[in-house]
């Protein structure tokens, strides 16, 4: 898609500071950075780091002040604006947006705010208005786009809707722009229209929760039942659940209207909002993703599956109390509130407290035996806790409940092999590898473990070198499983291509002991003795816990010979976090 990303729009502010801050120029602003005024330059430079940390309200009070001393500098206006937006004040940037259009009129992140504050009042003409000159290059522009579709859908005139979502399909956005449609045709009222383009947005992407709940919702309106616990139950049989599916399933199969996805264009155009910031997060534009998701909770306070997605941002940058205040105000009667109270058990491991997590969780499995979520966050702390039978008997339970046989159960053999193999129960991990196989033939943590657990046993050697190396053509960049080919060979005594599969794995994971470690004991195998020496220090260096620290020491002190031979070790996996949908 020919955009310019907005993160690179951001950085050419960025480099103009630089430059001010190196010359005492600011560019074009009318004024200037002075080094001697230290509030200024010390509340932008502290508002900088907050907002790379994702300390939104820190972000928002520095560049607050700094603007305050310097009102007519568009980097710092821009920059206090974004981090208003990004915090959820959103009355503030619009405020803050007006002024930065006074200085930089082709804003069009200021633009969309302003106009999104006039949807919310609904002012659809004036917000129709306001977006009227944004171009397509950009995703502010391309969101400003589809936002102003959705003012002229709030002033009745689907045709001028379509007409610019005409314009912006060109971009590559047609499957999204789709879906898009069918909501607004449904708030319009035009039901077969709705479901026509809803139809065409599932069989593009029928594994989406938020379009599986769309298009069973218009089918339950429309009282096609049976068609819409098809939709569902396809869902399910990958193995996907979602609370807000879960909820119209219930009224399908009671034979009852489930009621409007989107209820008014407010909630259509928050939608709008939430998907693209998902977008972004997994694009790993975090800061552009807040701003994004925080207008969707300003449009629809009540959306609590934006809420969630703003907290899991929040959890991935550390901020974890700063997330459990997101998740605490979830509703009671919220269907996201047993998720979010999850979360808060998750968090309170990640702030040091594992044994009240696991407690908690406890709690609530015990509270509501059917909680697929909160079994799978139990067993996954139990794990990480060396409790391993623990671990294996709640993923056991877990798997009595989704059954077992779908596509997407296979992670729960997978985690529960890997408690097994943990606690030296070796037939059943080894048979659970093989079930989540036949469920998933090709997914690439799974093959790196079995493999790797082969190639550490001497058995099955040559299948599991394909399957490492199957596993490392999945995941080229994944250097903990580049780490298992490498140590593959090594085994195999390929030492040579050990060290060259090591070396690789080392610049995608230069602090990890484990693969440092590795890659000296293939130096050290290859003759490059002074080079081993250098990697088993910084595998010493480098860890934390204390296991690798205490198997280096001996090779620094007499050379691999020296060593202890090792017990069977097992591969260091990394599972990627799922954003919610």
């Amino acid at each position: 898609m020919p955009v310019t990303h907005p993160m690179r729009l951001l950085s050419r502010s960025l480099l103009v500071l630089a430059l001010a801050l190196a010359t005492g120029s600011a560019g074009n602003a009318a004024t200037t950075f002075d080094a001697r005024r230290p509030s200024l330059t010390g509340s932008f430079l502290a508002g900088q780091q907050a907002f790379s940390d994702l300390r939104t309200a820190e972000a928002a009070r520095y560049f607050r002040d700094a603007s305050e001393v310097d009102w007519d500098n568009p980097i710092i206006v821009e920059r206090a604006f974004i981090a208003y937006a990004a915090n959820g004040d959103i009355g503030q940037a619009v405020l803050t947006a007006q002024r930065l259009l006074q200085l930089q009129p082709d804003n069009e992140l200021a633009r969309l705010v302003i106009a999104t504050d006039a949807v919310k009042q609904r002012r659809y003409a004036a917000a129709a208005a306001e977006l009227e000159t944004l171009g397509t290059n950009s995703f502010a522009g391309i969101t400003g786009g589809i936002l102003r579709a959705w003012a002229f859908a709030g002033e009745k005139e689907l045709d001028k809707a379509y007409a610019v979502l005409d314009q912006i399909g060109g971009d590559g956005l047609g499957d999204f722009l789709v879906f898009h449609r069918a909501l607004m045709a449904d708030i319009a009222g035009d039901s077969a229209r709705a479901l026509e383009f809803a139809a065409r947005a599932h069989e593009v992407d029928p594994f989406v929760a938020r379009i599986v709940e769309a298009y069973s919702r218009m089918l339950g309106n429309a009282g096609r039942f049976d068609e819409a616990s098809e939709v569902i139950n396809r869902f399910e049989t990958e193995g996907l659940t979602h609370p807000l599916v879960d909820i119209v399933k219930v009224s399908i199969g009671a034979k009852q209207r489930p009621g409007l996805f989107a209820s008014s264009v407010q909630s259509g155009a928050a939608e709008m909002f939430h998907g693209i910031g998902v977008a972004l997060a997994r694009d790993r534009s975090i800061d552009m993703a807040m701003v994004f998701l925080q207008l969707g909770r300003y449009l629809d306070p009540n959306a609590d599956v934006i809420s969630l997605v703003i907290g899991q941002l929040l959890d991935a940058n550390g901020e974890h109390e700063a997330a459990n205040a997101i998740y605490d105000r979830v509703p009671a009667t919220s269907p996201m509130k047993p998720t979010a109270v999850v979360r808060v058990a998750e968090n309170l491991d990640a702030l040091g407290n594992r044994a009240e997590a696991i407690r908690r969780l406890g709690n609530i499995v015990r509270a509501n035996p059917g909680d697929v979520d909160a079994l799978s966050v139990l067993g996954d702390l139990q794990r990480t806790d060396e409790r391993y039978a623990d671990a294996a008997e709640t993923y056991t339970r877990a798997l009595e409940i989704v059954g077992g046989d779908k596509p997407g159960n296979w992670r729960f053999y997978y985690v529960r092999g890997i408690a097994y193999e943990r606690a030296k129960q070796w037939p059943k991990a080894e048979a659970d590898f093989l079930r989540a196989l036949e469920l998933r033939p090709d997914q690439p943590q799974v093959l790196n473990y079995l493999g790797y657990s082969w190639v550490d046993q001497g058995i099955n050697l040559e299948p599991a070198l394909e399957m490492i190396e199957k596993a490392v053509a999945a995941a080229p960049n994944d250097g903990y499983i580049i780490d298992s080919l490498g140590w593959a060979f090594y085994r195999l005594g390929r030492y040579e291509e050990a060290v060259e599969a090591l070396e690789r794995a080392v610049q995608l994971r230069s602090n990890d002991p484990e693969i440092n470690d590795h890659l000296g004991d293939a130096y050290w195998q290859t003759g490059r003795k002074l080079e081993a020496r250098f990697q088993w220090t910084v595998a010493a260096h480098v860890d934390t816990e204390g296991n690798v620290k205490a198997r280096a020491q001996p090779k620094l002190a007499g050379g691999l010979d020296a060593a202890p031979v090792p017990e069977d070790s097992a591969p260091v996996v990394e599972e990627p976090a799922t954003i919610v949908q």
